[in-house]
């Protein structure tokens, strides 16, 4: 196009232009003339007016094919205009089209699907030609992007929604057979209006033209449906935003139609994955981020290791799914899944210095004895890591450092070797704690530690320190709070203490606290208190059972079994005939149960059935080989059938205080079979072990703590 005349020039008018055009040699219109009656068009007087009555002479004077009329300059001029970056001119030459008229004009022939003809006829002269429509879609498209550039959002948004609108019917029938100019400018429309929506603020327009988007049949590309999508899913995720669901009217039957943001969010994740799956798009591993986030606040971990192993090899690093896929099975419970992955990504050969891998698996060995000392390396690995980085991750590698030296103290047999490992356990997390002071994990870790060791009232100054953090919100520290008391023998504190969490914490979160009560009335010589205490618990299991929100038959991780062992244990104290019933209630539901030949092995006992009982004892011994009580059980027996049987009832509870140095009951059967082997000053050493443990000992095992 030849040099345009600026705006408010003196140029010819329309009827002085097709004259010219006419009484030329050349018999197609000079280019200059096209502009023409668009500068006439931008002076401000009358003539704007003049310039628009002045169309039809200026289109039937051009020759047939080639006629522009006003919106079409106009359209042409204003997307030279945006080509140039002249945003503002732009905006002012879109400004001066009456694009809702010749919206109005064009619909007609948009809305026909008949397939267009092969050259334009005379008779057509009534509507705009399909390039007509066209142009002023186009350039109802380029002045949105216009007003976005220039931060109008809201009027962008509106702009954008009129192209849409007046296509819809287009394809309300079907996909029309439609030039592919058009069909570009459809899809340009369809992906900026949510945009423009969201930049303008109004987050439920984004989220409605979003779903119009998706929903509607427009036509769109692969690579434009997968671009929407993907923005639709991070805006879910994201945007801050709480929309409806999608309308169930609107879908056949049979469809899933996800209730919340969440729900869709993943859907549209798991259809770019299968696409992606299918070959039909590229790989984004913004998608597997995305769905790993998405899956991991709904508590969907599984569905996420699906997606991950049906990744193809070559595209994702695979030490990188090794660690995705250790947190998945962690997730799920799979721990020991979880922990090979992990070794694998931690091998020489791979990434062993990845801090991220080696704090998971120092975590998922400080919650077992047996992988401690594993755990101890991998710990050791992650603080050298970070020695110069992170003081927090430092801080956590020194919290499972100790978690790992305080399980590892509990397997090695030497008192020594124990004394040293439990010093060490108290020195990293007194260390950690310097680091990170508000970490409640690790305050209720380190209390949890004192306890255990005894040291009851710095665990009660952790237990109440915990509670502060966190609120009261969280029911462990109460747990805390009340053994500790109970350990010091405050039994009547310790179940006010239970009271309170009782009224701060969920109904589903009370079992472990329901059976602590039940435990502190058993101590305080209330044992109906205690039974009532445990119908309530059995009453919050069984209604468990009927939700579909929480695992079956489980509360806080009190099962059935363990409160029909409770009252079997309780009723067996008072040499109750409600003992046995209690008793099958608890095998009906676990046949083989260390606890449960236990509970028999007790029952014999009280009978004077001293064989029946010692082979009830041997068997819940055999059936759990670390089950303290048996052992424990098993040399008392022994200590009372004479003096040959004494070194086999030193023996077993030798062994029981190697698995817990803190059972009182094993100290004092043990002083009992030194005083009976004529060993007075061994017998004095266990029995006054025996004493101080009694003055600390809680209800309930500190280990029941998670």
């Amino acid at each position: 196009m030849a040099a345009e005349p600026e705006d408010g020039g003196e140029v010819a008018p329309p009827e002085a232009a097709a004259a010219e055009t006419n009484a030329g040699a050349d018999p197609s219109p000079p280019a200059k003339e096209e502009p023409a009656a668009v500068a006439e068009a931008d002076q401000p007087s009358a003539g704007e007016g003049n310039a628009k009555e002045a169309d039809p002479p200026s289109s039937s004077a051009l020759p047939e094919g080639l006629s522009l009329n006003y919106e079409e300059a106009r359209a042409l001029l204003g997307r030279l205009e945006f080509q140039k970056g002249n945003v503002e001119a732009a905006l002012c030459v879109f400004d001066g089209i009456d694009l809702q008229g010749a919206i109005q004009r064009f619909q007609p022939s948009l809305s026909d699907n008949a397939p267009p003809k092969k050259g334009p006829t005379k008779s057509e002269s009534d509507s705009d030609p399909p390039n007509a429509a066209t142009l002023v879609l186009e350039a109802i498209y380029l002045k949105s992007l216009s007003l976005q550039k220039l931060g109008k959002s809201t009027e962008a948004a509106q702009q954008c929604k009129s192209v849409i609108d007046s296509v819809e019917s287009m394809f309300q029938n079907g996909t029309p057979d439609i030039e592919q100019k058009l069909q570009e400018t459809i899809n340009k429309s369809v992906e900026l209006l949510p945009e423009a929506w969201k930049k303008a603020g109004n987050l439920q327009e984004a989220l409605a033209s979003y779903r119009r988007a998706l929903l509607s049949p427009w036509n769109l590309d692969e690579e434009c449906i997968t671009r929407i999508q993907k923005r639709f899913a991070v805006f879910l995720l994201y945007g801050c935003v709480e929309g409806s669901p999608p309308s169930c009217a609107s879908q056949p039957e049979g469809i899933f139609v996800p209730k919340n943001n969440i729900e869709e969010a993943i859907l549209l994740l798991t259809i770019l994955l299968k696409k992606w799956y299918q070959g039909k798009t590229h790989w984004d591993p913004s998608v597997m981020e995305h769905s790993t986030y998405a899956l991991s606040i709904c508590s969907k971990p599984s569905l996420l290791a699906n997606h991950l192993e049906e990744v193809l090899p070559g595209i994702y690093p695979r030490t990188e799914r090794w660690n995705t896929l250790a947190f998945c099975y962690y997730g799920i419970g799979h721990k020991e899944v979880a922990l090979n992955f992990l070794r694998k990504s931690l091998n020489k050969h791979e990434n062993p210095k990845d801090t991220m891998a080696l704090l998971l698996a120092a975590k998922i060995c400080s919650e077992e004895c047996h992988l401690a000392s594993e755990g101890v390396e991998y710990a050791r690995r992650a603080i050298a890591n970070t020695e110069s980085l992170d003081v927090h991750l430092k801080s956590t590698g020194l919290h499972f450092l100790g978690s790992c030296l305080g399980k590892k103290a509990k397997t090695v047999s030497s008192d020594h070797q124990r004394s040293l490992l439990q010093t060490e356990t108290m020195k990293s997390l007194t260390e950690s704690m310097t680091l990170d002071r508000q970490n409640p994990n690790l305050i209720f870790d380190m209390g949890v530690e004192y306890a255990e060791q005894r040291n009851m009232n710095a665990a009660l100054r952790c237990a109440k320190e915990f509670i502060d953090t966190t609120g009261g919100s969280v029911s462990k520290g109460w747990r805390l709070l009340a053994l500790v008391l109970s350990a010091q023998q405050r039994y009547s504190e310790a179940e006010v203490a239970t009271n309170a969490a009782l009224d701060e914490t969920a109904k589903w979160d009370q079992g472990a606290l329901l059976r602590i009560k039940a435990k502190l009335k058993v101590a305080q010589s209330s044992p109906m208190e205690a039974v009532e205490a445990y119908r309530v618990l059995l009453a919050l299991v069984q209604a468990q059972k009927n939700s579909p929100k929480k695992v079956e038959g489980e509360a806080d991780g009190v099962t059935e079994f363990e409160i029909w062992q409770g009252l079997a244990n309780l009723y067996s104290s008072l040499s109750h005939r409600d003992a046995e019933i209690c008793l099958q209630k608890a095998r009906a539901l676990k046949s083989y149960s260390a606890a449960t030949l236990q509970a028999e092995g007790y029952m014999h006992e009280a009978r004077s059935q001293s064989s029946d009982a010692l082979a009830s004892y041997v068997n819940a011994s055999s059936t759990e080989l670390e089950h303290v009580p048996a052992k424990v059980a098993i040399g008392a027996l022994c200590s009372k059938q004479g003096p040959k049987y004494l070194p086999a009832a030193r023996s077993f509870l030798s062994d029981a205080l190697r698995v817990e140095p803190t059972n009182r009951m094993a100290w004092l059967h043990l002083g009992k079979v030194h005083k009976l082997d004529g060993r007075i000053a061994d017998a004095a050493d266990c029995f006054q072990a025996a004493v101080m443990l009694e003055e600390s000992d809680p209800v309930e095992s500190f280990r029941t703590l998670p």
